[in-house]
């Protein structure tokens, strides 16, 4: 019985860092859509954004061998996210190719922004379960109950890890805001981020076996995490240094 509970307790720790880095992928889009809104307005949008993504986790977690069946969700988040995406980045070159200055075009109201989030926040809950399932049903199982078709244990480890996840996920959601309000120049890089983790989606999508383009496997293969995880760091890193030596620059022109 101990080496099953060291087993589990592994698995816990392993499921609590790969929940952390999907709660921060699920951040950074959380702060970008809500950027655009008055400070007060933004806080009341997280709140609701996270109270989403805890109550579709939850759901998803009971239902994941229901919803696992509907590619489209995911489709749906990738396509969105792709969107948001090349739309700023094309926002941006015309704003920038153009003589005189454009008018920043206002951005979603509260309400439209909340919905957007909530729609985000169903793609995510779904990439979360799956990939706590992959790890927990490699666990032996305890007991003979079983929760949305998965062993109670198995579940338990499950559900902890997601909770994890979340707490991590609101204080990196406040944290990514503040720092776009600081560096107002990473906002490219966040839409990239944004943009790139939409091809993780799309991955997940074209690997679905009603769709079976890609390989089943693939989007939980060593290869594509490695790839997947590298790209974003650069991104990261490189949108940071270049948004500060861009305020660098600013502050001394004032």
């Amino acid at each position: 019985m101990d080496a099953i509970l060291l087993e589990y307790a592994w698995v816990l720790l392993v499921l609590i860092v790969l929940e952390g880095l999907l709660a921060a992928d699920n951040a950074v889009v959380m702060a970008v859509m809500v950027k655009h809104l008055p400070p007060v307005q933004q806080k009341r949008a997280l709140f609701y954004g996270l109270l989403g993504a805890f109550v579709l986790r939850f759901a998803a977690l009971f239902m994941i061998t229901f919803l696992v069946n509907f590619w489209q969700i995911q489709a749906l988040g990738a396509a969105y996210l792709l969107f948001i995406c090349f739309k700023h980045l094309y926002d941006h070159w015309k704003k920038k190719n153009q003589e005189e200055e454009v008018e920043e075009k206002q951005g979603s109201g509260f309400w439209m922004t909340v919905f957007k989030v909530e729609l985000a926040d169903l793609a995510f809950a779904i990439d979360s379960m799956l990939a706590a399932v992959a790890l927990a049903v490699t666990l032996p199982e305890i007991g003979n109950f079983h929760v949305g078709g998965i062993n109670g244990g198995q579940f338990a480890v499950m559900f902890l890890g997601g909770i994890i996840g979340l707490v991590i996920m609101r204080f990196a959601a406040q944290w990514f805001v503040k720092i776009l309000q600081s560096y107002p120049s990473l906002e490219t890089a966040a839409f990239l981020i944004v943009g790139w983790v939409g091809v993780k989606l799309l991955v997940l999508t074209l690997a679905h076996p009603k769709v079976a383009i890609l390989e089943e496997h693939f989007p939980h293969s060593t290869t594509w995490k490695m790839t997947f995880w590298i790209v974003l760091v650069v991104l990261a890193v490189g949108g940071y240094l270049v948004g500060v030596r861009n305020k660098k620059k600013l502050d001394a022109t004032e």
